[in-house]
């Protein structure tokens, strides 16, 4: 079962729902579940990965997916339309506020902004981008995985 909203998360996701930047839709383990499994299964790929952007692009897919888990444990989705990757930033930082998983959380808008350069101007990511992503995706998964998102 997953932790429940403290009454700081929900006012911070309730300016999430007050902007339409995110929807209530009712929880779904289900689908919580299918990307926490998908989220460990990029990662368990990370290692034999060489190329530093192709790392870097899986290692964020996986937080990605962290971050949709943790969405559809507690009944959100993004709304739809741009800036859905950043909403879901900005929910991970909501609901992951304390210690293990706050400062993966606060560090995938970073790994946005990386992606995002890299895609937009060309910018070549290097190793030590991919090591973060890889960091980040790991850190976020055990958090979630520790608030029960998913089971």
């Amino acid at each position: 079962m997953v932790t429940p909203l403290t009454p700081a998360q929900q006012r911070a996701v309730d300016v999430l729902l007050a902007a339409h930047r995110i929807e209530r839709v009712g929880p779904d383990p289900a689908r919580a579940t299918a990307f926490l499994a998908a989220a460990a299964d990029r990662i368990s790929q990370l290692p034999l990965l060489t190329s530093d952007a192709v790392k870097y692009n899986l290692g964020y897919d996986a937080a990605h997916d962290v971050g949709e888990a943790l969405l559809a444990a507690h009944g959100y989705r993004t709304s739809n339309g741009p800036g859905q990757h950043e909403a879901l930033g900005r929910f991970l930082r909501a609901v992951l506020d304390t210690p293990p998983g706050d400062r993966a959380a606060r560090r995938f808008d970073q790994l946005r902004r990386a992606r995002n350069q890299g895609r937009y101007t060309a910018r070549p990511l290097s190793a030590a981008d991919a090591t973060l992503a890889e960091r980040t995706a790991r850190e976020l998964h055990q958090a979630a995985v520790g608030r029960g998102a998913g089971t």
